[in-house]
This record gives C-alpha cells, sequence and structure tokens, in this order.
C-alpha cells in the first residue's frame, strides 16, 4: 500500500513539475521589436509627370530616349551608356556609344542590354516605356525639354543625379547671360508672327508651348495662334487653315520642318508662290517667310538655346545681332 502511495506521489509530481526544464514560451509582447533597416537614399527626385523617384545610389549607367537630353547630362557629369539615333543632335563623344533606336521609335531589347541604372524618358513620346522598365525593376524619369524654363529645370534635375548643382548653375548662367545679350539688341516691337511645322502630313500651326513659339515670346512678339485649339495629340500645336492664317495676318512667317528641309523648304516655295491667298499676307508681301534648322527647332536645342534665340533674332534683325 505504502509503495502504492508512493508511485502515485511520483507520478503527480511528474504531471504538475514536468516541464520544469523548459523555458517558458515568450508571448508576441515579450519579444524584441523588428530592427528596422533603413535604406540609403542617395537623392529623391520628382519629374516632369510627378512621379516620385528614389535612387538609393548615385546612378552609373544612364540611358537616354532623346538625344537632347546628351549635352545637359555631359556638362554635369552624367555617365550615359545608351542613347538614340539622331542626324542633328549627336555629340562627338556620344557617336561611338550603344544606340537604342530612334526617339521614334525606341528599340526596348537594345535599352535593356545597356544594363542601365537610370533611363531618362522624353515626356510625350516614350512614356510608354515605363511598364516595361518596372517589370525590370530600372529607375525611370519623365523629363520635358521644350522650353528654356524646360531645359533649366532639366539641368538641376541631372545635377541632382550625379550630386554636382554647381555645374548647373554654372551651365545656366552663361545662357543666361548668351540670351540676354541677344534680347537686349533686338528693338522692342510687338511684331505679329505665325509658325508653321511642316512635315510629309502637311502643315499645322505651332503653339506658344513650342520650342519657336516660346524664343518668340522672350521677343515680346505676339503669335498670332495663341489661345487657338490644340491637336488632341499635340499641346504645341493646332490645325493649319490658310483662310485663318490670311485673317490673322502676320507680319513674319517661321516654319519649323520635319523631314528632308531642303524638299519642304522647295515645296513650300512652290505653293506660296501659286496660291493667291498667300500673296495677300503681309509676311508674304514683305518677303518675311523664314526657314528655321532642325537642329536647333525639331528636337529641343538643350544648351543650344542661345543659339536658336540668335537665329531667330539674325532672321529678322540682321544688323542687330
Amino acid at each position: 500500500m505504502l509503495k502504492k502511495l508512493c508511485v502515485a506521489l511520483c507520478a503527480g509530481a511528474l504531471l504538475i513539475g514536468g516541464c520544469g526544464d523548459e523555458k517558458p514560451t515568450e508571448t508576441p509582447a515579450d519579444k524584441p521589436p523588428p530592427v528596422e533597416v533603413k535604406q540609403e537614399v542617395f537623392a529623391t527626385i520628382t519629374d516632369d509627370v510627378g512621379r516620385t523617384v528614389t535612387l538609393g545610389k548615385r546612378p552609373a549607367r544612364l540611358v537616354v530616349t532623346s538625344a537632347s537630353f546628351l549635352e545637359p547630362l555631359h556638362a554635369v557629369g552624367g555617365d550615359v551608356v545608351g542613347r538614340p539615333d539622331s542626324k542633328n543632335q549627336m555629340p562627338a563623344w556620344a557617336k561611338d556609344l550603344p544606340s537604342v533606336g530612334t526617339v521614334w521609335q525606341i528599340d526596348v531589347e537594345r535599352l535593356l542590354a545597356c544594363t542601365p541604372d537610370l533611363v531618362i524618358v522624353n515626356k510625350g513620346m516614350n512614356e510608354k516605356l515605363l511598364p516595361v522598365l518596372d517589370e525590370n525593376e530600372i529607375p525611370a524619369l519623365v523629363v520635358e525639354m521644350k522650353t528654356y524654363d524646360d531645359v533649366k529645370r532639366a539641368l538641376n534635375t541631372f545635377a541632382k543625379l550625379n550630386g554636382d548643382t554647381e555645374a548647373a548653375d554654372l551651365a545656366i548662367r552663361q545662357m543666361d547671360d548668351e540670351i540676354q545679350s541677344v534680347l537686349s539688341r533686338v528693338p522692342k516691337n510687338k511684331l505679329r508672327i505665325a509658325i508653321l511645322h511642316s512635315t510629309a502630313q502637311g502643315l499645322t500651326v505651332q503653339l506658344d508651348g513650342s520650342i519657336a513659339g516660346s524664343i518668340a515670346k522672350m521677343f515680346g512678339w505676339q503669335n498670332v495662334a495663341s489661345g487657338m485649339t490644340p491637336l488632341a495629340n499635340n499641346p504645341d500645336a493646332a490645325p493649319y487653315s490658310m483662310e485663318t492664317l490670311a485673317e490673322q495676318n502676320p507680319e513674319v512667317i517661321f516654319v519649323t520642318s520635319m523631314g528632308d528641309a531642303d524638299e519642304i523648304k522647295a515645296n513650300m516655295i512652290k505653293a506660296v508662290e501659286e496660291n493667291a491667298a498667300w500673296q495677300a499676307v503681309d509676311a508674304i508681301k514683305e518677303r518675311r517667310l523664314y526657314f528655321l534648322p532642325q537642329n536647333l527647332f525639331l528636337l529641343s536645342p538643350g544648351l543650344n538655346y542661345p543659339a536658336a534665340v540668335k537665329v531667330m533674332a539674325e532672321l529678322i534683325y540682321p544688323d542687330k545681332i
């Protein structure tokens, strides 16, 4: 009987203290909080479509989808490893870089083969690349560079990629000084000007947001197309109408073009000579029809904006420039 009692007592002791050698289980409240790993941030940039892009390190392999970006990036020390083809805006140092197609049709496979750590995307033309870049975890900045203000803003953005804001400040000061030098020598006349854009598809009218339109505003000239309803696919252009142009009766007409510049010029001069409606326009009567060079007015002239300003001034006031 005593033996059975001892066995029972021992069994009870085991049941009560059987886990005595194990450590008590920690409740969630007892666990230390997880260590938060802070990601290093080199730069946080808001691009020209409002996207916030955070870069963990300085991008050392840049691909651009517009040749207009090349010189501004180079001026602030950007390392470009891929660029589009361009007949008019290819600096010597970029000619041997890998091509990613044309600005109108970027080749995605070529772009990815450049293994970029950042892609500079041309606003209004190449945003369709963004989903592909996101899928491949390649950051991108969408940049607009048409007007002179756009160029200055782009320079400051590009400088953040390299951490060299002084280079951007210097480039902007130099351009400001050159442009002001031209503006100061031109009479303050409120010229009525029209800007036509000629392609194989026909004519359109350029508005104030275009390259030539923004330069005309610098001089204080009146773009007769200001306020016209823009095209659905181009906020900087409006439909062309000979009847409307005749009513607006500009004193000066500038022509920008895309395509064979010599052929476009010859065809337009022929059309002007053969159409009586053209002959009634003051600009034609006064022989003030001017063709602007594609290398400065088809795509953004970038750092060459002062040269574009000078070209427009020289055409009208050759004795002042």
